[in-house]
């Protein structure tokens, strides 16, 4: 019989450990479709945006907003009259939330716990889309697509302080804790980078080979910014420098794009009907994992970073009309009762 050294203990100790690594890694990036609850009514939908302290998920839906128990799939309550709705932003610190409303230029606010109306703010471009909160300042930032500038709002007084022009249709838009906004131009294929102190663009960087930039995510630790662009790409840019790191392929349509610090994973939902998950193997290295089948129009998605879980929202749809001189890129109709809420979440 051999000795059972120390040598022997530490091996025969440390195995399982290795064992349940190597499991953990092989597992890790597998994610399915785990629940999926139905929505009423027959329109559209934009943005989608999670409470994750209330557990509440906004799903916009042309002139009001759908709020979704999560826990259930439940529905507790509706943000009305929010024409040509885009976007909700969470202001916790003030219990308050903001949506940007693009047809009648403004920017509906209402308490988070109860979800009551409580003002309604006019922008001061046309078309609000991208909707941003700026905890450091306490400040709102509607991006207004058509009015090519972006609205600067006082969170707590709720008037507007300052306009930014753009020079271009702005997208999507994230924080750094450096007092920095990062945000996509779609016609010019562009990224810009406002300083908030000051409320003016201070930077200008071309994404090419990116065409038309919607999505827009951060991982600050690492200062890499993922932009996903219309032709199937997603591109990795040095928040530093505005150098593109590496571009990495993702699905057809992409419009929302989020990080996981966690996990390194990527998520990229596509309206074609998949859901790109990439890996950050370093800063400048990324892997694609897996393109998981959703649904059609689930182009839009919201992710809980404590859970891992990933929200989208698709639908079936109807032909699409034919085309006309006055429809020259007419959109199927949603078919009712097939609107629904998928929840993604690990293996």
């Amino acid at each position: 019989m051999k000795n059972f050294t120390l040598k022997t203990m530490i091996t025969v100790t440390l195995l399982p450990i290795a064992l349940l690594s190597t499991v953990h890694a092989s597992t890790q990036h597998q994610y399915e479709i785990a629940s999926k609850y139905p929505l009423s009514g027959v329109e559209g939908w934009d943005y989608i945006a999670l409470d994750s302290k209330r557990g509440h998920l906004f799903i916009s839906r042309s002139d009001h907003v759908q709020v979704m128990d999560t826990a259930t799939g439940k529905m507790v309550g509706s943000i009305v009259d929010t024409a040509g709705v885009h976007g909700v932003a969470f202001a916790q610190d003030l219990n308050l939330g903001f949506t940007s409303n693009g047809k009648s230029d403004t920017v509906t606010v209402f308490e988070l716990d109860s979800l009551k109306v409580v003002d309604t703010i006019k922008t001061t471009g046309h078309g609000p889309d991208a909707i941003l909160y700026n905890p450091a300042l306490k400040r709102i930032y509607t991006f207004n697509g058509h009015g090519q500038n972006v609205t600067v709002i006082d969170a707590m007084t709720r008037k507007v302080i300052a306009t930014i022009a753009v020079a271009g249709r702005p997208e999507f838009a994230v924080n750094d804790s450096q007092g920095h906004i990062f945000f996509n131009i779609e016609d010019k294929n562009e990224m810009a980078m406002i300083d908030t102190q000051s409320s003016t663009i201070v930077k200008r960087w071309s994404l090419a080979p990116c065409e038309e930039p919607s999505g827009l995510a951060i991982d600050e630790a690492q200062h890499r910014l993922f932009a996903v662009c219309s032709n199937k790409k997603m591109m990795v840019v040095d928040a530093v420098s505005g150098k593109i790191v590496t571009t990495v392929a993702v699905g057809d349509g992409p419009d929302a794009v989020a990080f996981d610090p966690h996990s390194k994973l990527i998520f990229v939902s596509n309206g074609s009907g998949a859901l790109t998950v990439v890996h950050q193997e370093t800063p400048d290295r990324y892997t694609v994992k897996t393109n998981l089948p959703t649904q059609k129009g689930a182009k839009t998605l919201a992710l809980n970073p404590d859970t891992h879980t990933v929200y989208l929202v698709g639908a079936q749809f109807s032909p699409a009309p034919a085309v006309t001189a006055n429809a020259p890129h007419p959109r199927p109709s949603v078919i009712a009762d097939t609107v629904n809420v998928m929840v993604v979440s690990p293996k």
